[in-house]
């Protein structure tokens, strides 16, 4: 349905959940990327799977420590009030880990997913480069972006956090809240090469995708939940950079039609070879030389 000639919440979320499914058509253009892609993703997932397994051996102890005024309770409040602890802690977790493992992977795998940028970019259109500079620039400005992502994340989190505490309410809320927070900073900061090789800010990255909200929402949604899936990051990690790429050139008004770019080629086919002025310098040559008549040549005495 479209209200004011624009399309409805659901069909905005809808289109933003394809945009991740046509990222994983990439593996058909070009799967040896892809596979490099996922290299640096295996390699800060194996990491991350490290330190969630050691957190979920020490889930009971870390409950009891932020839970000091329950540790007179008579059962069950002391069991329950632990557990609620122990699942919110672990939710909050949750998201950071999935939030760090984003913005780590990217600057880990720097290199390899401005390939598949660039792969996804030029598919559609010209492959912008008004913000590239030098590796260490780009890393610099990846590590800045990524902290000042990470701050508000943390925030998020406590709150998550204080929530979980609301019985029944807070089980149900706080994964709902943690997959609505999760699902937009993992979408601005996947975003990030699109809009910095346009020259734009991280302020002006978010203040395009709020004007996109519900399709921002419905990529990063569905990226969140499928990076929650064993694997699933690895796998997807590559996906959803190219993904990103198409969501970037949807909320800037750009093209995301293969078939756009198809006619362009056709077009700039056809003017070359109606346009004089577009044909090579031997071919007008030899065309001048057939359309010259033919000179009697007189035998000389």
């Amino acid at each position: 349905m479209m209200r004011d000639g624009r399309p409805s919440v659901f069909r905005e979320f809808a289109t933003g959940v394809s945009l991740l499914g046509r990222g994983l058509g990439t593996w058909r253009t070009a799967p040896g990327l892809m596979l490099l892609g996922m290299v640096p993703a295996l390699i800060v997932g194996a990491v991350i799977l490290a330190g969630l397994i050691a957190l979920g051996v020490n889930i009971e102890a870390i409950a009891v420590a932020v839970t000091p005024f329950a540790s007179e309770w008579p059962e069950p409040w002391y069991t329950t009030v632990h557990v609620v602890a122990g699942l919110a802690f672990l939710v909050v977790a949750i998201l950071l880990v999935v939030y760090t493992f984003t913005a780590v992977t990217l600057i880990v795998g720097d290199p390899f997913y401005q390939r598949i940028w660039r792969h996804t970019e030029g598919r559609f259109g010209t492959v912008p480069d008004e913000g590239a500079s030098g590796f260490w620039r780009e890393l610099g400005r990846g590590i800045s972006s990524g902290l000042r992502m990470l701050v508000p994340a943390v925030l998020i989190g406590v709150m998550l956090f204080v929530l979980g505490f609301i019985p029944v309410v807070g089980q149900v809320v706080v994964p709902v809240l943690g997959a609505f927070f999760g699902g937009w900073y993992l979408t601005v900061e996947l975003t990030g090469l699109a809009f910095d090789s346009r020259g734009r800010s991280l302020a002006e990255r978010r203040r395009a995708l709020r004007g996109r909200r519900a399709m921002t929402l419905g990529f990063g949604i569905a990226t969140w939940l499928v990076f929650l899936i064993p694997g699933g990051a690895v796998i997807m990690m590559p996906a959803a950079v190219g993904g990103a790429t198409l969501l970037a050139r949807r909320v800037l008004g750009e093209s995301t039609d293969q078939r756009t770019r198809t006619d362009q080629r056709t077009r700039t086919d056809q003017r070359t070879r109606t346009d004089p002025r577009a044909t090579s310098g031997l071919d007008r040559t030899a065309g001048y030389l057939r359309a010259r008549p033919n000179r009697a040549v007189t035998p000389s005495a």
